[in-house]
């Protein structure tokens, strides 16, 4: 049986677990074909007193784009992610090839993971960016998981209440098909100690609460968006999809504060177990 096979544009790290350093192990634990494209290449997290490294040259990463085609990746992906991404060329040059690949394989799903900033430290890329998954990547995406920041960022409209999800789905312009996850919503509604991912779909709006873990470490949103990938890849729903990405990625916060880690840890024997079994 043919593999699902997902392309995965984001950062790259060389230590630690962020983008497609978080993103695609789980995906492959999970049985799927991975074909991973960097934005950038760092040598660590942000957390640390240096970080070396850069974005990707825009024609360097254009080179990627087209060794992709080359091999038939676009035409034969069951999902396409994006993440973080570091220039504005590359931003450009990402929205062009979403384009084309929606236009070439029409049962593609894109998946618009858009990685702009949380409360703390507010808006990490430069605004160019940010206006390019607002105007050219959100419109197109079949699924897309912002956090409330970042969605209060995009519309302009904080996300206080469960009504406010509603009047933002709206205002990000995404088709009308399209899935909408807002992830780590403390809402007027929410109960204490939990958090909440929100969907709000052609079906309607559910709700999954997951306990509140008081951790906070880089790549978290990264890792839960490629158990997303990994979880639709095996066959799950959407609403199935998040709740095992919700405690898949307690897991690995909690076995990192266990450990005292800086990085979120992906070698637990049960994180691990649990991606084998569909």
């Amino acid at each position: 049986m043919t593999r699902p096979l997902v392309i995965s544009i984001q950062s790259q790290v060389v230590m630690g677990h962020v983008g497609n350093s978080a993103a695609v192990f789980p995906m492959l634990a999970a049985g799927l074909e991975v074909a991973p494209i960097p934005t950038v290449i760092f040598s660590n997290t942000p957390d640390y007193p240096t970080l070396r490294g850069r974005p990707l040259p825009g024609d360097f990463f254009a080179e990627l784009l087209l060794g992709a085609w080359d091999r038939g990746l676009p035409e034969r992906a069951d999902f396409l992610l994006t993440g973080y991404i570091g220039s504005v060329e590359v931003a450009q040059l990402t929205a062009d090839f979403v384009a084309r690949a929606k236009a070439a394989n029409p049962r593609l799903r894109y998946y618009c993971d858009p990685v702009l900033g949380d409360e703390q430290p507010g808006l990490y890329v430069p605004q160019e960016i940010a206006d390019t998954f607002r105007d050219r990547l959100l419109p197109m995406a079949d699924i897309a998981s912002p956090n409330p920041f970042e969605v209060a960022w995009l519309t302009g409209q904080p996300i206080a209440e469960l009504a406010d999800v509603h009047r933002a789905a709206l205002a990000l312009r995404m088709a009308p098909e399209a899935q909408l996850i807002v992830t780590g919503c403390k809402l007027r509604e929410t109960a204490p100690g939990m958090l909440e991912s929100v969907i709000l779909g052609p079906q309607g709006l559910t709700r999954h609460p997951t306990p509140h873990l008081p951790v906070a470490l880089a790549g978290t949103g990264d890792l839960f968006a490629g158990l997303i990938a990994a979880a639709l890849g095996q066959g799950r729903g959407l609403a199935q999809a998040v709740e095992f990405a919700q405690v898949q990625t307690s897991r690995a916060l909690r076995r990192a504060a266990e450990l005292g880690t800086k990085e979120v840890v992906l070698s637990d024997p049960e994180f691990r177990a649990a991606l084998l079994v569909p």
